[in-house]
């Protein structure tokens, strides 16, 4: 058997600010977050931010975070303020909505 039990999951939460809606940001997220064997969603919130949400192991939660940090984005990123928490599962590939 492989893969990762849910034990080992955690859920981070993203809050990204900036230049990050109409230009293929949740679209970059969903292909960076598959890549990385994550599951989750990327969202457009009312105000303007892209709310992600990625479950998996911890190191390649951190790997997406420091990924919406980094100059490799599409549009412009100012800000992104992360929450970590357990994994809720149920979740078994990744969205953009």
């Amino acid at each position: 058997m492989g893969g990762m039990s849910e034990v080992d999951s955690v859920r981070l939460t993203a809050w990204v600010h900036g230049s990050v809606q109409g230009v293929g940001f949740r679209w970059w997220t969903r292909a960076r977050a598959l890549e990385l064997g994550l599951v989750g969603a990327a969202t457009n919130l009312r105000d303007g931010r892209v709310e992600v949400a990625a479950e998996g192991s911890r190191a390649e939660c951190e790997r997406l975070l420091g990924l919406l940090r980094s100059d490799g984005t599409p549009g412009t990123v100012s800000a992104v303020v992360e929450r970590w928490s357990a994994a809720r599962g149920g979740l078994s590939t990744f969205v953009e909505r």
